[in-house]
């Protein structure tokens, strides 16, 4: 069985655009990042204790955790439209990374992986940063927008992989399903 570690609607539905055959077990984790990791060291971590619980001799678990960072510093989700605000005035004319670990587990076989997209946002004025927050889209959302949803009138321009920033880098996951753990 194929078992999807995440709680993400966003992942579900990128994870059935490679199969339709698998099963949701999220819990909550410890999600204490070490003292001075790196965005990508960040997503890779979590990734794995994402999928950590789960992870038996039958079954083929996949966790993957999504940041957004701007000058080495991770933005989490925000706590309130104030934090929003002051995120995506951070993000306003400037590039800033996305990064999303996934790890993939069957047995004693562990692999884990990220990716990095970079994504700049048009210059935005605060009555456009406004509106955007008045939509409730920002806050169960790293970097407090979707490129998926109406956050996608931010974004000016994206370099890498798009599924990337939506939560779930598939072209790489299902290589990385096909080649080491031989699930079609």
């Amino acid at each position: 069985m194929l078992i999807l570690a995440s709680k993400s609607p966003r992942r579900k539905e990128l994870l059935s655009l490679i199969t339709e055959d698998f099963v949701i077990k999220a819990t909550d984790v410890d999600e204490t990042l070490p003292v001075g990791i790196s965005p990508k060291e960040a997503v890779e971590y979590l990734s794995k204790i994402k999928a950590q619980p789960f992870a038996n001799d039958n079954d083929t678990v996949i966790g993957a955790d999504t940041v957004v960072a701007i000058d080495d510093k991770i933005l989490g989700k925000p706590k309130d439209s104030t934090d929003a605000f002051n995120m995506l005035k951070r993000l306003s004319g400037r590039y800033h990374s996305v990064f999303t670990g996934v790890t993939v587990i069957k047995g004693d076989k562990i692999k884990t992986f990220s990716a990095e997209t970079r994504v700049k946002f048009f210059q935005l004025t605060d009555e456009e940063i406004e509106k955007y927050i008045a939509t409730g889209e920002p806050f169960d959302k790293a970097g407090a927008y979707g490129i998926q949803g109406k956050g996608a009138m931010l974004v000016e321009k994206i370099d890498g992989d798009y599924f990337n920033v939506v939560g779930l880098p598939i072209n790489l996951l299902y290589r990385c399903l096909l080649k080491e753990f031989a699930i079609r």
